[in-house]
């Protein structure tokens, strides 16, 4: 029996005996990083996404996480349910591993530049969810802020510790990944003068804290899933600039511009307590992000699939080019963002 087959075959004494569901079908789903993902059709014709927790897995994160998605669910938000198990467990352990079981949200993950009619969408969807969490428990866990208060020397550094990584893997790319080096460590003498016009204090809530991308399913330009839910206290306007800017976007439309604008008025349609302040900040916000952010240069060390490791370093590139993009544009965004934010969404 190969490891497809296996794992197939585990996969259906989980959902048999923890969820008391009868497989049909088994699909591997070749993405993912802290868990195995399978699709499954059951003999009923349900369709689930299955996440088996690799062994390093904090389950209580995972626990913590599959709880704000079902309160986020329940309020209404395109969140796809996730099924108790037997025990009304929302995680369950079974087999030396832990497991969630989801309806499958109709749709897919978009492989391209946002549209705009998706990214008013996405705001919306963005800004209901922002409002709802408003009101959730602030997490345990705390999103990570070296955007604010990382020091610019050690990021200087990391470039370092990254070619010196990509050299020992063996890169591909050694002499593009060197130029983009060289680019990172120029554009990180931006940091100072970018976060002293950053508002003094920013609120923080609880957050979905992943919502990128790649988790946010779509269907004929409409969220119909928010997925892989992090669940962390953080910056509402990170979240929004992270989203509004996003990098396959930014990179690749001549409309980025445009779709950041529409993202924003809808957010603030439905979550007008975010003060202008930080509405106008979220360029700023994202653009330190990313500067701060040395994911995907290297990629050997993930043991990524094929497919989800091609993307990965599609990602880095299309950061590079955006971190380019916002440094160009910083000023006439914020003149764009203050007046977008202080309209709560009017058009």
């Amino acid at each position: 029996m190969n490891e497809s087959d296996a794992g197939a075959e585990l996969t259906a004494d989980v959902l048999k005996d923890r969820y008391g569901l009868v497989v049909d079908m088994v699909e591997p789903v070749p993405m993912g990083t802290d868990t195995i993902n399978r699709r499954v059709l059951t003999t009923d014709g349900a369709r689930l996404f299955v996440k088996q927790y690799r062994s390093v897995a904090d389950v209580d994160a995972a626990r913590a996480a599959w709880d704000m998605s079902e309160y986020c669910r329940v309020a209404q938000i395109p969140v796809p349910r996730v099924w108790p198990d037997v025990d009304r467990n929302l995680v369950t352990i079974s087999e030396g591993s832990a497991w969630a079981v989801v309806d499958e949200a109709p749709g897919r993950v978009a492989a391209g530049a946002m549209t705009i009619p998706l990214a008013e969408h996405i705001g919306l969807v963005i800004g209901r969810m922002h409002r709802v969490l408003a009101a959730y428990p602030l997490p345990k866990r705390v999103q990570q802020s070296r955007w604010r208060t990382g020091a610019v020397e050690d990021a200087l550094a990391q470039c370092d510790t990254v070619m010196a990584t990509a050299i020992q893997q063996e890169h591909d790319g050694l002499g593009q990944l060197k130029v983009d080096l060289e680019r990172r460590r120029e554009d990180l003498h931006h940091v100072n003068w970018l976060r002293e016009r950053l508002p003094n204090v920013l609120a923080e809530q609880a957050l979905h804290a992943d919502l990128s991308r790649t988790n946010l399913i779509v269907l004929a330009d409409a969220v119909t899933g928010v997925i892989d839910f992090r669940c962390a206290t953080g910056t509402p306007a990170w979240e929004l600039g992270r989203a509004a800017f996003d990098p396959r976007t930014v990179a690749n439309s001549p409309n980025w511009i445009a779709c950041a604008l529409v993202m924003v008025d809808a957010y603030r349609a439905e979550n007008p307590s975010l003060p202008v302040a930080e509405v106008r900040s979220c360029a700023r916000v994202a653009l330190l992000y990313m500067l701060f952010s040395f994911y995907g240069a290297t990629t050997a060390e993930y043991d990524l699939p094929q497919e989800a490791e091609a993307d990965l370093k599609q990602h880095w590139s299309e950061r590079q080019a955006t971190i380019r993009r916002l440094l160009g544009y910083i000023d006439d965004l914020e003149v764009a963002l203050d007046r977008h934010g202080a309209e709560g969404g009017s058009t």
